[in-house]
């Protein structure tokens, strides 16, 4: 029936020859963006050999000009929303392939240059008395996991306890203050950390003094307010249900908080600290500062220098001997595992992310 009988329904045929107003039902191939791409690098390509190659002018060029083709193409084919949406679906891809490049680039390089001295020598052997090539690290790597662990005893109690009290505890202006210094301690730049540690040891034993513990306290300044703040959001989606039925049982809130709210919260928790873990190990201003670099083991983070991998690899790199390659080897193969260890952390921290944080999304 034609709701309003003032507008006629058009007769038979007439709607064949009404203007286009949405898509049509023609499509672009699943493979036609691809060939507009491809077809844009090697016409451009051609063109720039004949005059002056410049492979950044190629990409670039290509990726804005194959984002004007494939829009003018899916107009035609498929109406100006259709259009719109490949147009931006192309730019963002682009934008995604070119942020790969660096990353994709730094991975090949450190990759390639550190396997050539990846052996059972370069993890059982320290660098004492070794000039030019073999050594290890050894005394590097024993470095890094007492000066990160200690940091992370430290730094975990005392975050997660401050995130308890931010959330369930906190108010007033006790409660914004903390949060302020949280968010001016997450942006504190890592050279500033080291100098407060270093600053603050030696107003006690002399500013020439050099220990691993130096390096821990650099560490948790920057460690921090990173579990702080993973521990907050991990507390703060945890359904209010649960500390309702609790308090409804009798149960005090210290005991909800412990028994109910971090137990519920313990695989984002985790999660949090083995980013923030991952975050810091990395770090080299503050342990150059602080700790100093050794040559030999040493396990007492409370007595003398201590090497770990990012001075390590600055130290290989910066002061090269005669002849410089074992030295600038060695400084690529402590990069590769540096990262290696990273990459090992983050697989953890998504795995148990994955594995034991069911409950909150229950």
């Amino acid at each position: 029936m034609n709701p309003d009988p003032l507008i006629p329904f058009p007769e038979v045929g007439e709607a064949d020859n009404l203007p286009e107003s949405g898509p049509t039902d023609n499509r672009i191939p699943t493979w036609g963006p691809w060939v507009v791409v491809a077809g844009t690098a090697a016409v451009l390509g051609g063109l720039l050999a004949l005059t002056a190659f410049n492979l950044a002018l190629l990409i670039f060029g290509t990726v804005i000009i194959s984002i004007f083709g494939i829009y003018l193409w899916a107009r035609l084919i498929e109406g100006r929303r259709q259009a719109f949406d490949r147009a931006v679906t192309l730019g963002v891809t682009s934008l995604f392939a070119l942020a790969m490049i660096p990353l994709v680039s730094l991975l090949y390089t450190v990759v390639s240059k550190g396997l050539s001295r990846i052996d059972a020598e370069f993890f059982t052997s320290s660098m004492r008395n070794v000039i030019g090539e073999g050594g290890g690290i050894l005394h590097a790597a024993i470095g890094t996991f007492i000066i990160t662990g200690l940091a992370t005893l430290a730094s975990v109690p005392v975050g997660i306890m401050a995130a308890v009290y931010l959330h369930e505890y906190g108010k007033g202006k006790l409660k914004r203050a903390l949060t302020f210094f949280v968010d001016v301690m997450t942006g504190i730049p890592s050279i500033v950390a080291g100098l407060f540690a270093f600053a603050l040891f030696a107003i006690f034993f002399g500013p020439g003094i050099r220990m691993g513990v130096m390096g821990s306290v650099a560490l948790c300044v920057l460690m921090i307010p990173i579990v702080v703040r993973s521990t907050e959001e991990m507390l703060r989606i945890v359904p209010d249900g649960l500390r309702e039925a609790s308090y409804a049982l009798g149960v005090s809130k210290w005991r909800t908080v412990a028994k109910v709210v971090l137990p519920t919260a313990m695989a984002g928790i985790v999660t949090g600290v083995m980013l923030a873990v991952a975050r810091i190990i990395g770090e080299t201003a503050p342990l150059l500062i602080t700790t100093g670099a050794f040559s030999s083991v040493n396990l007492n983070p409370f007595s003398g220098r201590m090497d770990n991998l990012p001075v390590f690899t600055y130290n290989q790199y910066k002061n090269p001997g005669v002849p410089p390659e074992p030295y600038i080897d060695r400084a690529w193969a402590a990069a590769l595992v540096l990262i290696a260890i990273v990459m090992v952390l983050f697989l953890v921290a998504r795995f148990i992310s994955r594995r034991y944080g069911t409950e909150l999304r229950r």
